[in-house]
C-alpha cells in the first residue's frame, strides 16, 4: 500500500495533538500515511516520546522551509485561524496537497480565495471536519432520512457545556470566538439536517458570558426555509446543565441522542385511528365537553455507538481515509469546500448581525 507523505505546519493542540497523534497511533493511518516532517517555532512541541519518526523525519522552526520540501505530498495547516487563508494558498503554490484544521474562515470571500487558488494550483484541498464522522450523528442522520419519524419539523443540536476561557481563541482580529472554534463541527452537521440549500433565513443572537477576550462564547441560531426542518443550534459555554447533543421532532415521533445512545420513538399512520376535522365542541358522554384524546401505538428503538470509547480517534481515522482515497483513488471527499462555504456564510452572517466592540 503506496504510503503519502506529511508535513504538519503547527505544533500545538491541534497539529500535535489531533493530527500527529492519528497518524502515529492509529494502525489504519500508519498503513496509509508517513510524517515525514512537522514545523513549529517552539522546539520542544515537535519531539514526541514513545514515538520512532520516519528516517526521513525533519524538524523546522519556520514553515516556508518545510514547504520547499518537494517530496512532502500532503500539508496539514494547522496553525492559528487567521493563519488558515493564507498558509493554505501558500502550501498549494509549493505545489502540495492540503488539509486545513477549521475554522477555515470568517468570511464567504476567503474560502472563494482558497478554492480559486486550488483550481489554479490543481492541488487537492479539504478542511477537516471530522465530526461529520461522528457516529452519533450519522445515526440521527439516517434515522430521520428513513422516514419513520413522518416529516421532519424542526432538529434541535446543542454542543453546550460551562467554562471559562482566557486564550488567544477568545480574540475576533484572530479569527475566534465560540461559533469559530467549537461551532464548525455541529453547523457542518446543522447544513446536513436541513437539506442541500441555502436557509431563507438565518436568525441568531450572541453573547460574550464567560470569555475574558473580546469574541461570543454564547450563540442560539435558527435556520429556517420553507421545505425544510427548523434547526435549532445552541453552543454555549455558560450551560451548567447540557441536556441531548440532538433532537428530533417529526410527525410521526421524535428523537433523542446524546453520548454514546440515539433512542427514537414514533407511531405507524397505518394503524392509527382515521380522524376527521370537527367543527363543532367536541362532545363526551351526557353532551359534556371532552378534549381530543387517541391512543396511538409508540414502537421505540435504541442504538449504541459501538466504538464510543474511541471517540475523536474514529472520527478522524474515517476522515482521513477519506482523504488517502481521494488522493489515491481519486474518490470524492464527503464534507466538500460548496458545504464548508454555505457554512462560512452562516457564521459571516451571525457576526454581521451580532457586532461586538473590539478590544483595543
Amino acid at each position: 500500500m503506496k504510503r503519502i507523505r506529511v508535513g504538519i505546519i503547527g505544533q500545538g493542540r491541534s497539529g500535535r495533538n489531533i493530527h500527529r497523534h492519528l497518524f502515529e497511533t492509529q494502525e489504519a493511518l500508519k498503513a496509509r500515511f508517513e510524517v515525514v516532517a512537522v514545523a513549529d517555532y517552539i522546539p520542544e512541541r515537535c519531539e514526541i516520546e514513545d514515538v520512532t519518526p520516519s528516517p526521513d523525519f525533519r524538524k523546522y522552526s519556520d514553515y516556508k522551509e518545510m514547504l520547499k520540501d518537494s517530496g512532502i505530498e500532503l500539508i496539514v495547516n494547522a496553525t492559528r485561524s487567521m493563519d488558515h487563508i493564507p498558509v493554505s494558498i501558500e502550501a498549494m503554490e509549493a505545489g502540495h496537497n492540503v488539509v486545513c484544521e477549521k475554522p477555515l474562515a470568517r468570511h464567504v470571500a476567503d474560502v472563494d480565495k482558497v478554492a480559486e487558488a486550488a483550481r489554479r494550483t490543481g492541488k487537492f484541498f479539504a478542511v477537516f471536519q471530522q465530526s461529520r464522522f461522528r457516529p452519533l450523528f450519522r445515526k440521527s442522520l439516517e434515522v430521520m432520512n428513513s422516514g419513520i419519524l413522518g416529516r421532519i419539523v424542526m432538529v434541535k443540536i446543542a454542543y453546550n457545556g460551562f467554562g471559562r476561557r482566557w486564550d488567544w481563541q477568545t480574540i475576533q482580529d484572530m479569527c475566534a470566538g465560540e461559533l469559530l472554534n467549537t461551532g464548525p463541527h455541529p453547523l457542518d452537521q446543522a447544513i446536513q439536517f436541513y437539506g442541500d440549500a441555502d436557509p431563507e433565513q438565518i436568525i441568531c443572537t450572541m453573547d460574550r458570558a464567560n470569555s475574558f477576550g473580546d469574541a461570543e462564547d454564547h450563540i442560539k441560531l435558527l435556520l429556517i426555509g420553507k421545505g425544510h426542518p427548523t434547526i435549532d443550534f445552541e453552543v454555549s459555554r455558560c450551560c451548567m446543565f447540557p441536556g441531548n447533543t440532538y433532537e428530533i421532532y417529526g410527525t410521526n415521533g421524535g428523537l433523542k441522542a446524546s453520548g454514546a445512545e440515539v433512542t427514537w420513538k414514533y407511531f405507524l399512520p397505518s394503524e392509527a385511528p382515521v380522524q376527521h376535522l370537527v367543527r363543532e365542541p367536541l362532545e363526551g358522554p351526557g353532551r359534556l365537553p371532552v378534549y381530543c384524546g387517541e391512543k396511538l401505538h409508540f414502537y421505540e428503538e435504541k442504538w449504541t455507538a459501538p466504538d464510543y470509547a474511541l471517540g475523536f480517534d474514529s472520527w478522524g481515522t474515517k476522515y482521513y481515509e477519506q482523504v488517502y482515497d481521494a488522493l489515491v483513488n481519486g474518490k470524492p471527499m464527503e464534507v466538500t469546500l460548496d458545504q464548508v462555504r454555505r457554512q462560512i456564510m452562516i457564521i459571516e452572517e451571525c457576526h454581521r448581525q451580532n457586532p461586538f466592540p473590539k478590544m483595543k
